[in-house]
């Protein structure tokens, strides 16, 4: 999935080049390659399916020339994840009825590749074995509330995998200390595994309104982008999380350490970034600092950053836009693109 527009990233991240398609660490390689590479060895090039947004299919043509024509699939209005995957999946079905899927937004950052691929592989054995939905639970280091959190319930026999309890989506800071304290919650990765046909099951009986708009669809290579262009922005927008998840009765969670960072936020990409003895990170730019600290320096282009004082914020530069903000604060950065547009216009963000 790759189709979000980041805002949380902004001003680095903006419409016209979300987050996805941005080479955050200077490694040569965008999020969204970094994530296709990454699924390689368990999935072969041609049965992967990339889902974004049309506007962003010459960036994809373009970072992931490996893919086919027929596996990329364009978005004609923004709906949330639970659209986005109910379509996925009928596209798969339509040409393999036995198919599995895993789930895998773009933007996700995993250390331990080879525990991620046993995770797969282990994910894909438990969820062809019956009518089950099967998240990646990650133990939760800090009370997020930007995540969604999964209560561990019986064992199923199957090492590291748990029937859910409980499914809760961004919860308040309050509860998700509670959570964090009972040792019983994992964060959701936002990685799933489950068979085409139990997905759709789900959808039909836990969100009804999504199913309903692609049931009976045409997907037929000729026949897909012109019932999907009628249906798809007819759709709810919901999260797959929201539709599905906190609903379906056969959830499971598989426990595992793989290194994984959302990469949802400044503070995200502070807490994985190298930082030197004053706490302070600096994304590919030279810096002068005199008592600063805990800061992300995030600059574009040829530019010394010279700075004194700051401490936990947010310093990042693009071409039409400086954000000197506290991360503390991060979460209201959506707001905050939203008064940006609506004062100075969309050029901005």
């Amino acid at each position: 999935m790759c189709g979000g527009v980041g805002s949380r990233f902004w001003p680095f991240s903006r419409r016209e080049l979300p987050k996805q398609f941005l080479d955050f660490f200077g490694s040569g390689t965008t999020l969204l390659q970094a994530t296709f590479e990454r699924v390689r060895p368990v999935v072969q090039p041609e049965n992967i399916v990339i889902v974004t947004n049309r506007e962003y299919y010459d960036l994809v043509r373009a970072q992931l020339p490996e893919i086919k024509e027929e596996n990329i699939l364009l978005e004609p209005a923004r709906r949330n994840t639970a659209p986005c995957l109910c379509w996925a999946a009928h596209h798969i079905a339509a040409r393999d009825p036995e198919a599995s899927m895993v789930v895998l937004p773009s933007d996700h950052l995993v250390l331990k590749e080879s525990a991620f691929h046993e995770a797969l592989r282990r994910g894909f054995d438990f969820v062809e074995g019956g009518d089950r939905l099967l998240t990646l639970g990650i133990r939760p280091s800090s009370p997020h509330t930007g995540y969604g959190y999964i209560q561990r319930g019986e064992p199923t026999g199957t090492d590291s995998i748990l029937k859910v309890k409980s499914f809760t989506e961004k919860p308040s800071e309050e509860m998700a200390k509670v959570f964090v304290n009972s040792g019983e919650f994992f964060w959701n990765a936002g990685i799933f595994l489950w068979k085409t046909s139990s997905l759709l099951k789900a959808f039909r009986e836990c969100a009804p309104q999504v199913a309903a708009a692609f049931d009976d669809g045409d997907y037929s290579p000729k026949g897909e982008r012109e019932f999907i262009d009628r249906s798809f922005p007819a759709a709810p927008s919901i999260s797959i999380d929201y539709a599905v998840m906190e609903k379906a009765p056969n959830v499971y969670v598989e426990t595992v350490d793989l290194g994984w960072s959302d990469l949802g936020s400044w503070k995200a990409l502070y807490e994985v970034s190298p930082r030197n003895a004053d706490g302070n990170v600096t994304q590919n730019c030279r810096l002068l600092a005199s008592d600063c600290k805990g800061t992300l320096f995030a600059v574009k282009g040829d530019k010394i950053i010279v700075a004194d004082g700051l401490k936990d914020y947010i310093v990042a530069d693009s071409e039409k836009a400086l954000l000197i903000y506290p991360i503390a604060k991060e979460q209201g950065l959506r707001h905050i693109v939203n008064e940006v547009k609506d004062r100075f216009g969309e050029q901005f963000v």
